[in-house]
């Protein structure tokens, strides 16, 4: 996995150009076309060069979260395992019937906190 994305070759491309083009102006008898030519094979080196670093910090700075998050859930369930056999297995109840009794309490409370924050409003007002 590579670390960032690929605008970060093309900035290090970009940065590769203007440092060689700057130098290589520096010199009295270079000609233009030249020092363009040998700049963009600068920028397109920089730009090959920059896959290798981001493969290498991308090596550096992985983390396996998957393996230590596997290993972590193994371990709870062994811990799991153990508590289930020491403790007996209780009944669960079904949370179907249970939300099924309280829909019409439950429609109830929220209408009267909607009718309190309507008179409330009116109150202020």
């Amino acid at each position: 996995m590579m670390y960032g994305s690929i605008l970060y070759n093309c900035w290090a491309a970009l940065l590769g150009f203007t440092v060689y083009f700057f130098i290589a102006l520096q010199e009295p008898y270079a000609l233009p076309v030249s020092i363009l030519i040998s700049s963009f094979i600068a920028a397109l080196i920089v730009f090959v060069c920059t896959f290798l670093v981001r493969l290498f910090l991308g090596y550096v700075l992985f983390t396996p979260q998957e393996v230590a998050l596997q290993e972590a859930k193994e371990v709870d369930a062994q811990q799991n395992m153990t508590e289930d056999v020491q403790v007996p297995l209780r009944e669960q109840s079904s949370t179907v019937e249970f939300e099924e009794d309280n829909t019409e309490e439950i429609a109830k409370v929220v209408r009267t906190m909607m009718h309190k924050d309507d008179q409330s409003m009116l109150g202020r007002l």
